[in-house]
């Protein structure tokens, strides 16, 4: 494995780390706000976070040929993600999302060979197969929380939206520096998020818990900003299916941090099942992935 495969490894390692914190801040922040103002207002802090930025560093304006991708990435990533993250939040815990938002790595292998045009092995293909099997099992040995209701629609919904943000974002990144493609993305999308905030503005604020706006400062600083800046880079040094695969441990991390801060049991069975995932990432991480 080359330096730079390695590289993007550890960065997309820090990029799950970080976005594991979404789902259960996303449950934190829909206690005190609806969640289409959620949306608008994590994408207003994020958009004056990356406007901030690219004036600061005085970055030109991207090629007009790389507008129309960065709205389709952004149409995933700024609005689709969060909104579906945030319905299904509101009546589905955050450990339970966390493991079935398992099958996005396989999700984001799949858009990377109809978009990046990246042709993984079978060994590749049969080791995210296993692993969100796994993650699927766990689910339905998960305290009979495995029915399928309407939050489990939002949650596909989220899986989808995310893989091909995740594939968009790592194709652009190969482009421009990652940390400029999600500020221009934010940035862009800042009249319509401000407007959009502006129009579901709350009556009042006097409700709202310091648990929900920890919350929001989290999706919108962490999850909608920084967190790109790491993960789209990993993607453009390790590739968009292989970096990808990582989501696999993004369920444990939630089920882990879904403990402390939304006060939901953890089993010990949780981390034998992460265990298992590991070990798929492991034997994906030695597999091929032809990149063209």
């Amino acid at each position: 494995m080359r330096t730079n495969e390695r590289l993007g490894i550890a960065l997309g390692c820090a990029g799950v780390l970080l976005f594991g914190g979404t789902l259960p801040a996303t449950r934190l922040a829909v206690t005190g706000f609806d969640p289409l103002f959620l949306t608008a207002a994590r994408a207003t802090i994020a958009g004056c976070a990356g406007l901030i930025t690219l004036f600061l560093l005085r970055r030109p304006l991207p090629p007009q040929k790389l507008w129309r991708k960065l709205f389709i990435t952004g149409v995933c990533t700024i609005i689709g993600f969060p909104v579906l993250m945030a319905l299904a939040m509101t009546s589905v815990p955050a450990s339970h999302g966390g493991v079935v938002l398992g099958i996005m790595p396989l999700a984001t292998a799949a858009a990377a060979a109809l978009i990046q045009h990246e042709r993984p092995s079978i060994g590749f293909w049969a080791a995210s197969a296993a692993g969100a099997a796994i993650v699927l099992v766990f689910v339905l040995q998960d305290g009979g929380n495995a029915r399928f209701a309407l939050g489990d629609l939002y949650l596909l919904g989220t899986v989808v939206c995310g893989a091909f943000g995740y594939t968009l974002s790592g194709r652009l990144s190969l482009r421009m520096p990652g940390w400029e493609v999600i500020c221009w993305q934010v940035a862009g999308f800042l009249p319509i998020s401000a407007l959009a905030a502006i129009t579901l503005w709350p009556q009042s604020f006097a409700s709202v818990g310091v648990g929900a706006l920890a919350g929001l400062a989290y999706v919108s600083l962490v999850s909608q900003f920084f967190a790109f800046f790491v993960f789209n880079a990993a993607m453009a040094l390790g590739g968009v299916a292989r970096i990808g695969q990582l989501m696999l441990l993004q369920p444990f991390v939630i089920v882990a941090l879904a403990a402390p801060v939304n006060g939901e049991p953890v089993r010990l069975t949780t981390f034998l099942y992460a265990a298992a995932v590991v070990a798929t990432v492991i034997v994906g991480q030695r597999a091929r992935v032809q990149r063209h």
